[in-house]
């Protein structure tokens, strides 16, 4: 009996990652709930993106097995993105009102099992279902992370944080393609699919690991702007009856239209909203066709074009996302809207480059010029979505989250769609990547002309926390 009671007993006692000190946590402190969170959230960007991108590395090879066109072949994230737009509004909803680190570790399991399916497709019509199914099942876990995000870490390092877990979007995107041309030289592009199955796996039981935060507390504590140690709940279940007890006396009379309204009235929310949307729509566009632009334009083998394009792709936004993390912090606090101004100028200054380096015929250039350009424009990932963070209330970030990842996946669904048909209109894949330059453009200035709103938003948060604390 004592042997079962101990097993009991350390099952249930067993610390999960994520959980306060039992000093308490304050207004000063960077990470107050550990830095562990972040590494399992970047893990779930990471191996997401990766499953979703390996068929751009492979996509030669599947044209060539199912005679599939340019426009066919571009609208399979196409359709993957649409699916996985009509169910982002409902998973930001199921995020504001259940156990987030739950939601994602049950949807990260079942991704990863519908994986094999992609690998074992005995037609073009069931591959296409797949993909479509995994795009679906792939967004339900994004407004429960960044909400998570906002409840671990503090404005002070928000940016940062934001940066790292936004990145795999397209860090994943360029590893995915490498993966896929490598793998896929090597074990064909079934392989390239199998290869994914095991990491979604042990994500998931990484996620299983997490501590669910109280909703809301931090903002309370960042709030009172004080340096005083606040007790946090702590113990198997606290969080969540914390969290739960936080939430009936905010969310009380606010049902799911009435939380949309209270998001969508937001002006900063809206115009970075857009902005996003346009880099993904230029990024996604870009990445998704860079290993055949590779193959057509300068005759490289599907391996090393593959290799080459995912470098390119995740030196520059990696690049790019750490950077504009540095720079946000510095900027932050020190000018109006300062992290603001660092995404929006970068969007701007990287769209631009993009479209001189589309002119350029020699491979190196060429290269270094996309590099560039990604470089520049991922400065924008993680100071927008730490804007995004500070402009909503706690109760309704799963929801605000939900809207702009439902944006940006119509951005992810145009970009190789617009790309693909142009390039079979011209007869050219190179020339088709210039419809990605103007809404780029026009999301960067949308960006910049947000800033003139963020202060009075952000503001309006930390005064509604500052009421909560009060009362």
């Amino acid at each position: 009996m004592t042997g079962v009671n101990r097993r009991n007993r350390s099952a249930t006692d067993r610390p999960k990652w994520g959980a306060p000190p039992s000093a308490g946590i304050s207004a000063r402190d960077a990470a107050p709930f550990g830095w562990a969170p972040l590494v399992v959230l970047f893990l779930v960007g990471i191996v997401d993106r990766l499953e979703a991108s390996v068929i751009s590395g492979v996509l030669p090879q599947i044209q060539a097995e199912w005679g599939v066109s340019d426009t066919l072949a571009g609208a399979i994230p196409t359709a993957a993105a649409i699916a996985g737009a009509i169910v982002v509004l409902p998973a930001g909803y199921v995020a504001d009102r259940y156990n987030r680190t739950a939601v994602i570790a049950v949807v990260v399991a079942l991704w990863s099992i519908i994986t094999l399916g992609s690998a074992a497709a005995l037609g073009f019509a069931m591959f296409f279902a797949t993909r479509v199914l995994l795009g679906a099942a792939e967004n339900i876990d994004n407004p429960a992370g960044s909400s998570l995000l906002a409840d671990y870490y503090p404005p002070l390092t928000r940016a940062k944080v934001f940066g790292w877990v936004r990145l795999t979007h397209y860090a994943g995107m360029a590893l995915g393609v490498m993966v896929g041309g490598v793998v896929g030289q090597f074990f064909g592009w079934r392989g390239a699919f199998l290869f994914m199955v095991v990491p979604g796996l042990v994500v998931a039981v990484l996620c299983w690991r997490l501590r669910e935060p109280a909703r809301g507390f931090l903002d309370r504590v960042v709030a009172r702007g004080s340096d005083e140690r606040v007790p946090v709940p702590n113990g198997p279940g606290s969080g969540a009856r914390a969290d739960a007890a936080g939430l009936r006396s905010r969310m009380r009379g606010l049902d799911f239209r009435g939380q949309i309204r209270e998001v969508s009235a937001i002006p900063t929310l809206r115009l970075v909203s857009l902005g996003l949307t346009a880099l993904t729509l230029g990024l996604g566009g870009i990445f998704y066709w860079m290993a055949s632009l590779f193959q057509r334009g300068f005759g490289l083998e599907p391996g090393p074009a593959g290799l080459f394009s995912g470098m390119i792709g995740l030196i520059g936004v990696v690049g790019g996302a750490v950077f504009g993390g540095w720079l946000g912090g510095r900027w932050h606090g020190t000018r109006p809207g300062g992290r603001i101004l660092a995404g929006g100028g970068g969007l701007l200054l990287g769209s631009l480059l993009l479209g001189c380096t589309l002119a350029v015929d020699d491979l190196l250039l060429f290269s270094l010029g996309l590099l560039a350009s990604n470089f520049l424009s991922a400065i924008a990932i993680p100071n927008l979505m730490a804007c995004i963070a500070d402009v909503i209330g706690a109760a309704s970030r799963g929801i605000g989250f939900a809207g702009l990842q439902f944006l940006i996946v119509l951005g992810a669904a145009a970009g190789p769609l617009v790309v693909g048909a142009v390039s079979d209109a011209m007869g050219s894949l190179l020339g088709a990547m210039y419809a990605l330059i103007v809404p780029m453009l026009i999301g960067a200035v949308l960006v910049l002309w947000a800033r003139r709103h963020f202060e009075a938003d952000a503001g309006r948060v930390l005064d509604r926390a500052r009421s909560e604390t009060a009362e």
